[in-house]
């Protein structure tokens, strides 16, 4: 395999937070030698998350073996998903705004017909379900786990228990037509055919969309890490690789 200088499109404040994470680690477990040093461990991580670079590609460039850097990523995945921030803290940081904004996006995996229950009938793929919470400026807050393509934006907004959380505090959230019946502080559209609505709830979806619109930024800065667009994993190691990515992204923006 051939192999070529590459550049990675992301803060040094994220490969110096990931190496701090890993020295910790392997001090932690008393790890006395390894093939890469936590510098090049960690700009291994951050080439596969942030763009999707595969295993062998890995092994080739860093010259190590594959099951070498399968256990260095996941070694990394995993430290890094139990820092992201769980839904109530994401809802006490959510609480010093004036509102927050929800949205749901699917993360497509690569799966077969017959796998139904991760099929997305919205999108017309298989996929994962990930909800997605941002503050008025469309910033990213808060990823939940994910669940399989064909459960509902408003099913896994209930399940995750975003609904009563954001209720109990009293936070408006802005959400489309997917989560209405949310009922709570969630805030939808008017439902009805555009020319059925009266000039005042044109006015009123109008604005709610502008509002609403922002959180599109959020999902977009989630799925610039390009592991995302397409997951080739097994579906149980893709909630760990969200989590690990939101960590990655709040650490570098703080």
């Amino acid at each position: 395999m051939l192999v070529y200088p590459c550049g990675l499109d992301v803060s040094s404040r994220s490969l110096t937070f990931l190496a701090a994470r890993l020295r910790e680690h392997r001090r932690r477990i008393g790890s006395r030698w390894r093939r890469l040093p936590v510098g090049r461990q960690a700009l291994l991580v951050l080439a596969h998350l942030r763009n999707g670079t595969t295993y062998a590609q890995l092994a080739a460039g860093f010259e190590v073996g594959t099951r070498t850097v399968y256990r260095y990523i996941n070694e990394a995945v995993e430290l890094l998903a139990v820092l992201a921030p769980t839904l109530d803290e994401a809802v006490r940081t959510a609480s010093r705004k004036a509102y927050v904004l929800i949205d749901g996006t699917l993360l497509p995996i690569d799966r077969i017909a017959a796998d139904r229950p991760f099929y997305s009938g919205k999108h017309k793929k298989h996929g994962m379900n990930v909800q997605v919470l941002a503050d008025p400026f469309g910033r990213l807050l808060w990823a939940s786990p994910a669940l399989p393509g064909a459960v509902h934006d408003i099913r896994a907004a209930r399940q995750h228990g975003i609904v009563d959380a954001l209720t109990e505090v009293g936070i408006a959230c802005w959400a489309d037509k997917g989560y209405r019946g949310a009922a709570g502080t969630v805030r939808t559209p008017y439902w009805e055919r555009w020319e059925t609505l009266s000039a005042g709830q044109q006015a009123v979806n109008r604005s709610h969309a502008k509002i609403r619109a922002l959180v599109e930024r959020a999902v977009a800065t989630l799925k610039s890490w390009r592991l995302l667009r397409k997951l080739r994993c097994s579906t149980t190691r893709i909630t760990g690789l969200v989590q690990a990515v939101l960590a990655l992204h709040l650490a570098s923006s703080a």
